[in-house]
């Protein structure tokens, strides 16, 4: 008996039962749906609830079976979300007709057609309304085929994107798999930044904590520990790292059934969609107040004639075609107001860009959207994976007050038999454990690093120098972990020492780091006092690495002699610098020449980073985004600026960083003077 919970309160369902299960995939669902305690309890908790799915919490599913991979799969669904019928291709047609102008020209082809029959008969009278009427037909046509054809592929675009690659356990090794393949019972691997790909529960974890806004719509994240094991689909992990076991998938999902409530809104218009419905407005208005006054002023003139003639009373056949012919002028005088030809050359110059741009590999949505990327002037640019290949390798280091280059495995080696003993021990410890990657063994026996480029460059750095990632890791016990954010810059671990003692190990960016240190180790294994003429050294070589485009991270540690909580934060200060290292992310081929492009054809490209501001200027050099003129700046020195410094400091930014960005918007300096700076830049 668990808290009240009788075992009659559930019954496992025959079919479940028959498929070697103990659990149905309603019970998983209440329970996490509900956040009922109770009802995890009576199952077992997480390590009950596994047993009954057959996994382990360890070594994840077991897939050599296919039978009970099958049988899984029939009774538990998989990570797919139902999806709306595509839109068929004369519902496309039907929305191209509902431009203003269309409908006016519409309008105008029908009366058009009528007067011109009834006055010149079939052959000679519809030659203008059909010639309005096939213009109207190949507006829509091409519209409609532009966009029909981008549906297509934008869905074909939007099921590759769907397919997240996430870091799994199963059958005892951590893998690469698509959250289509996830299945009740999977060992998922969660970090920071990362969306829950299904209902689950925690296994294990660091300070986690849940964005469930897209949800709930409470910006408040959520704790997620073992009191509080449940993780919604949907929602980000805000901080920490974890360990989930998946419960259940697709529209069993608390994002699936969201998704299932919701259907697809409408597309507001263009600005230029806008403009023109303006002007085919104001102009059908224009021309219909001149053709009722065109026609009031011929019929009159045929009343006068008739009054003055005395036949007032008397009306012939003659007369009455000659106030149709006067209506036909009149409808003339609107059909040529109204320019037919405008929205066709506008659709084809449009669906002339998006063919352009299709075979550069850009895809568009719809038409309208090629109009919008015209009026582009200023291009902002991530670094990291945009400008960069996004694949980094430690190519110098400065470690015990050293600087050496270890672009080569055999000079990383060679460094080994450099450093002091104590030294590499130390930094090893900290690589292999204050990391967010991890050096796993795959199914073919082979060596797999997995983790973020930064983490993957510092684990096969510290490969290199011949350390023993599963060994270190077993030779202590983590007691706390605070992972990277872009807000602290750095991350830190607290582990406990099988021979005893507490030490904190942490690494993130250069400059903040060293502010934490207070003592360095020298070329002999000494710890030292941390003098000026050893800061400026290190900041020194920070600059050098910096200016030749190298990434840098600073490691530190210290030792934590009067003892530590897991509930406090770790130190901010009082550390131990072991060394420097330089992360080198070459620029991605072809990133130059469309950089000159770009400013050749009068688009401002500006890089965003977060990084080093002189690494950022280095990258910035070499892209061909910062010029003589052009000005880097942090944000801290663009809020000392005044108003007037700032006019002028805007349109030069061609390097700027996330912070900057961000905090531009809130920036009380801005309000009000937003169109002076638009004017300007």
């Amino acid at each position: 008996m668990f808290a009240g919970v009788s075992p009659s309160d559930y019954n496992v369902p025959a079919e479940v039962k028959a498929a070697g299960f103990d659990i149905c995939a309603d019970e998983l669902g209440s329970i996490v749906e509900g956040h009922d305690v109770k009802k995890l309890k009576f199952h077992g908790g997480v390590t009950g609830v596994s047993e009954k799915l057959c996994t382990s919490i360890v070594d994840g599913l077991t897939t050599t079976d296919s039978d009970l991979l099958n049988r899984r799969q029939e009774i538990y669904g998989i990570n797919k979300f139902a999806e709306s019928q595509p839109r068929s291709f004369w519902i496309f047609v039907w929305e191209a007709l509902q431009d203003m102008t269309l409908m006016i020209l519409g309008v105008c082809a029908f009366v058009s057609l009528i007067v011109g029959i009834a006055t010149e008969g079939w052959l000679e009278g519809a030659h203008d309304g059909l010639g309005i009427v096939a213009s109207i037909l190949l507006v829509v046509f091409v519209t409609a085929i532009s966009d029909y054809r981008q549906s297509l592929q934008f869905r074909d675009l939007d099921t590759e994107k769907k397919k997240i690659i996430i870091q799994v356990t199963r059958n005892g090794f951590r893998q690469k798999l698509s959250i289509y393949d996830l299945l009740p019972g999977d060992i998922v691997h969660l970090a920071i930044g990362d969306q829950v790909p299904a209902d689950g529960l925690f296994v294990s974890g660091f300070s986690v904590l849940i964005d469930e806004s897209s949800l709930t719509g409470e910006s408040e994240p959520v704790m997620v520990n073992s009191e509080n094991p449940f993780m919604l689909s949907g929602t980000k992990v805000q901080d920490g790292s974890c360990k989930m076991m998946i419960a259940t998938v697709g529209m069993r999902t608390q994002w699936g059934k969201l998704m299932a409530t919701l259907s697809e809104g409408g597309d507001d218009e263009t600005p230029l969609q806008v403009k023109l419905n303006g002007v085919a407005t104001i102009i059908g208005k224009i021309g219909l107040f001149f053709a009722v006054v065109t026609f009031a002023v011929l019929v009159q003139g045929l009343f006068s004639h008739k009054w003055q003639a005395g036949t007032y009373f008397r009306w012939s056949g003659d007369d009455a075609l000659e106030i149709l012919e006067y209506f036909a002028i009149a409808v003339t005088i609107v059909v040529v107001a109204v320019p037919e030809g405008l929205p066709l050359a506008v659709t084809l110059s449009l669906a002339f860009a998006m063919k352009k741009m299709m075979n550069d590999k850009a895809l568009v949505r719809h038409l309208a959207a090629c109009e919008t990327m015209g009026s582009a002037t200023t291009i902002c640019s991530d670094k990291t994976g945009t400008l960069t290949t996004n694949h980094m390798t430690v190519v110098k280091s400065c470690i015990c007050m050293e600087v050496k280059v270890v672009d080569q495995p055999t000079k990383a080696a060679s460094l080994v038999s450099e450093m002091p003993v104590s030294a590499v021990k130390l930094l090893l410890q900290s690589i292999f454990n204050n990391t967010g990657g991890e050096v796993v063994v795959n199914e073919d026996g082979k060596r797999e690093i997995l983790g973020t480029p930064t983490e993957t460059a510092l684990l096969e750095f510290g490969l290199s120098l011949g350390g023993d990632f599963q060994a270190e890791r077993q030779a202590v016990k983590l007691v706390k972990v605070e992972p990277f954010n872009s807000t602290k810059k750095r991350m830190g671990v607290v582990m406990e020492l099988h021979e005893g003692g507490l030490r904190a190990h942490t690494k993130g960016a250069s400059e903040i780091v060293l502010a934490a240190c207070d003592k360095v180790i020298n070329s002999n294994g000494d710890i030292v006092p941390l003098d000026e003429e050893s800061i400026n050294l290190l900041k020194d070589t920070i600059d050098q690495f910096a200016n030749e485009a190298l990434r840098t991270l600073c490691i530190a540690y210290m030792e934590l002699e009067g003892g530590f909580s897991p509930e406090n934060p770790m130190p901010v200060s009082g550390y131990t610098c072991i060394g420097i290292v330089g992360i080198k992310d070459p620029v991605r081929p072809g990133v130059k020449e469309s950089v000159a492009v770009c400013r050749s054809a009068g688009i401002t490209v500006r890089m965003v980073t977060g990084d080093n501001i002189n690494t950022a200027k280095a990258i910035a050099r070499e892209c061909g985004i910062l010029t003589d003129d052009g000005i880097a700046i942090e944000g801290p020195d663009f809020r000392e600026k005044s108003l007037e410094e700032l006019l002028q400091l805007v349109p030069k930014i061609q390097v700027s960083f996330h912070f900057l960005v961000y905090r531009i918007s809130n920036c009380k300096k801005f309000i009000g003077n937003e169109k002076s700076l638009s004017r300007q830049d």
